[in-house]
C-alpha cells in the first residue's frame, strides 16, 4: 500500500469519473522546539482531519544570501530532520496522512518569492545549496512513506530565472521518493509555473481575495470566489491535473478576506464571525468541486491549549468558533 493512498484521486481525475476521491482534509503543523505528544495529535484527530504538513525549514539572511542554513542545532526541534521524522510518525500512529513541505525562512519575513540572486556565481551556489535542502527532506520522506512531497513554496523569481534547474531537481528528487508530487504556488503566481506536467497535483497557497468588506457575509465571500473558481477549473482542466491548496485559511480580524495572506500584526480588529464566514464561504463553494483536491489549513501549532481563543486575530482557528465549523465540515467530508 505505500504511497497509494491516494493513487485513485489521479485515475478518476484524468478519466473523467463522475465518483468523486475523498478529500485531503489536511492542517499546516507548526514546527515546535519539542516532540509532539499523543495528545497534540489526538487534537489534529478531534478536528477530524486526515491529513497534516510537516515543515522542515531552511534560513536564508537575505533577498540575495544564495547560502541556505537548514538541519542545524541551532533550529527549532520539529524544524530539523530528527523532529520532522518524529512528527511523522506520530502521525502515522493515527492514520493520518502526511505531506513534507520544506520551506525557506528570510530573515525579516521578507517573502520568499522575491528571492534573486545577482551574478551567476550565487545563482550556481543557491541551487546546490537548495538541491541539498530539498533531497534531505525527499530522501526523508521516501524512509518513512510520506504520502505527498512539496518541492518548494511561493518561490517565484527562483523558478522564472531557473527554470531548467527545477526540471533538473524534480527529476533528482523522483529517484530518491517515489510518492506524489507537488509545489506550493502563491495564489497569483500559479498560473506561470512550468513544470505542473512533472508533478502530480496543481499546489495553490489559496489567499485569494473574495471580499472588501470589514464583516463578509457568507454569501458575500461566494460571491467573490466565482471568478477565481472558474479560473482554477479552467486551468486543471488544461493541465489535467487537481488542485490541492498547499496553504489556505483566513484571520479573525477585520478585513480579512480582502488580502487573506497579510500577518500584519498591525490588523488588530477582531473579528471571529468574519473568519467564520469566510471559511463557510470556501468550504460551499470550492470543496465540492471535482478538480479540487483539499488542502491544509493554516496554521495549527502543537500546544492546542496555549493558542488562539477568542481574543486572537491571527490565523489559527485553534479555540475559536470557527474550529467547530472546521470540524463539522471535516467529518461531514469524512462521511461522505
Amino acid at each position: 500500500m505505500k504511497h497509494c493512498i491516494h493513487l485513485f484521486v489521479f485515475i478518476f481525475f484524468l478519466q473523467g469519473c463522475t465518483s468523486q476521491p475523498k478529500k485531503i482534509n489536511g492542517v499546516s503543523y507548526v514546527a515546535s522546539g519539542d516532540p509532539t505528544t499523543q495528545e497534540q495529535v489526538q487534537q489534529v484527530k478531534n478536528l477530524n482531519a486526515n491529513y497534516a504538513a510537516v515543515m522542515p525549514f531552511a534560513f536564508i539572511r537575505d533577498l540575495i544570501n544564495p547560502t541556505l542554513s537548514f538541519n542545524t542545532d541551532r533550529q527549532w526541534y520539529g524544524e530539523r530532520r530528527e523532529g520532522v521524522q518524529q512528527y511523522i510518525e506520530m502521525f502515522q500512529k493515527n492514520n493520518i496522512g502526511i505531506m513534507m513541505k520544506p520551506q525557506i525562512w528570510i530573515r525579516h519575513g521578507e517573502f520568499t518569492g522575491y528571492l534573486k540572486m545577482t551574478s551567476e556565481e550565487d545563482w550556481k551556489t543557491l541551487e546546490q545549496s537548495y538541491r541539498e535542502f530539498i533531497l534531505l527532506y525527499a530522501e526523508l520522506a521516501e524512509e518513512t512513506n510520506v504520502e505527498i512531497f512539496c518541492i518548494g513554496t511561493e518561490l517565484e523569481q527562483f523558478i522564472a530565472q531557473r527554470p531548467t534547474f527545477w526540471e533538473q531537481l524534480i527529476l533528482e528528487v523522483k529517484q530518491v521518493f517515489k510518492g506524489k508530487l507537488t509545489y506550493a504556488a502563491n495564489w497569483d503566481e500559479y498560473k506561470r509555473v512550468p513544470f505542473w506536467q512533472q508533478l502530480d497535483f496543481i499546489g495553490v497557497d489559496g489567499y485569494f481575495p473574495v471580499s472588501n468588506l470589514r464583516t463578509p457575509t457568507v454569501e458575500d465571500a461566494q460571491k467573490g470566489w466565482q471568478g477565481w473558481k472558474s479560473e482554477m477549473m479552467t486551468f486543471s482542466e488544461q493541465q489535467k491535473r487537481p488542485i490541492l491548496f498547499t496553504e489556505y485559511g483566513y484571520r479573525s480580524v477585520d478585513y480579512s478576506g480582502k488580502e487573506p495572506w497579510k500577518s500584519d500584526r498591525k490588523m488588530e480588529g477582531l473579528n471571529l464571525e468574519a473568519q467564520n464566514n469566510l471559511y463557510s464561504a470556501f468550504f460551499t463553494e470550492i470543496y465540492p468541486e471535482p478538480w479540487f483536491a483539499g488542502g491544509f489549513i493554516w496554521k495549527w501549532f502543537i500546544d492546542d491549549a496555549a493558542v488562539g481563543g477568542p481574543e486572537n486575530t491571527m490565523f489559527t482557528p485553534q479555540n475559536k468558533p470557527v474550529e467547530h465549523t472546521i470540524q463539522q465540515h471535516f467529518e461531514k467530508e469524512a462521511h461522505r
